[in-house]
């Protein structure tokens, strides 16, 4: 991994009581050494995989001033990390649910971009065996479960500052809990909105076979092409590109995808990030309400399973093994 860490600094928010939420700064940056490289390496990884939301910079945002006067050099990066982490502490303070944890700011390239990455990690206990088969407790930074994170394409922000998304953030799993302190902190706002660019990539799939008049299986085709294409740019973390995936699939007339979009105002970007739950909807149908689940592949639709809007029946011939086990168990208590 061509992972070049350039500067990285903690800093610690301690919550004392349900009042308190203290902040311990450090008086320097980190040493580069090789466990440090290894952690920023595990972080960027278990960041890269993991779904993100796009956002810009407010034009009031404190954080994004600091960071211009810190890259123009009239602050120096520490400062910059420790002035920012009170800051933080300052907004998350606001909150009820406040924890502590250890506030990391790391600057570094990778594939030739210069990024920002700022996150908060938790800590966790455990136990581990020494060579005298001795167990001892420790506490280890949960990097895998981490969910408060932004990265910021400095690249980016500096040469294209019109760009609706130089920033990403993860919106994190406890309501809205990331969208609040943490953009409040960042003085952010929520760009390009990747769920949006996808589910209108699928009506526009949609919209593209029925004007090339496609017959059933041509549109499953179809839908096969796009999803494996959209797949393997997610795999290689690649964006969707409209023009090259215009180039795997059939043209109407004299009109490929791409301008086919453009001609009928779906707003989809030139490119933008895959979405897989969203993509999934291409090769799946599935839904849950009421206690029941249902999923299945979409090529079965017609062949196998059987939908009636008028009753709003779903009829399916030919149940799994294992269901049709338990069926023929309980069946049997009867």
């Amino acid at each position: 991994m061509s992972l070049d860490i350039n500067q990285l600094v903690l800093h610690q928010l301690i919550k004392r009581d349900e009042q308190t939420l203290e902040v311990v700064l450090r008086d320097s940056l980190l040493e580069i050494e090789p466990v440090v490289q290894e952690m920023i390496e595990e972080l960027h990884r278990v960041y890269s995989a993991k779904s993100k939301a796009y956002g810009l910079f407010n034009e009031e945002s404190e954080l994004a001033e600091a960071l211009r006067l810190q890259r123009k050099g009239e602050e120096n990066f520490l400062g910059f990390s420790r002035a920012a982490t009170v800051r933080l502490k300052d907004e998350l303070a606001k909150y009820p649910f406040a924890e502590g944890g250890t506030v990391l700011f790391c600057h570094y390239r990778y594939l030739a971009v210069d990024y920002l990455l700022i996150a908060v990690l938790s800590s966790c206990n455990s136990m581990w065996v020494n060579d005298s088969l001795d167990v001892s407790s420790t506490r280890y930074l949960d990097i895998p479960h981490a969910d408060i994170i932004a990265r910021i394409d400095l690249t980016e922000w500096e040469t294209a500052p019109e760009s609706l998304r130089y920033l990403t953030f993860l919106k994190g799993r406890v309501g809205r809990k990331v969208s609040d302190f943490f953009m409040d902190f960042l003085g952010a706002q929520e760009g390009l909105n990747a769920k949006v660019q996808n589910k209108g990539l699928l009506q526009a799939v949609d919209d593209f076979c029925e004007a090339s008049e496609m017959g059933k299986q041509e549109r499953q085709t179809c839908r096969e092409q796009v999803y494996s294409y959209c797949n393997e740019q997610l795999q290689s973390g690649e964006e969707i590109a409209l023009t090259e995936l215009a180039e795997e699939l059939p043209s109407l007339g004299d009109q490929n995808f791409a301008q086919f979009t453009e001609e009928k105002g779906y707003e989809l970007a030139e490119t933008f990030p895959a979405d897989r739950s969203t993509l999934r909807q291409l090769m799946k149908y599935s839904g849950s309400g009421g206690g029941l689940t249902v999923n299945f592949d979409a090529k079965l639709l017609g062949e196998r399973i059987f939908w009636d809007p008028a009753t709003d029946t779903l009829t399916i011939k030919g149940t799994p093994p294992n269901l049709r086990d338990q069926l023929q168990r309980r069946a049997s208590e009867k």
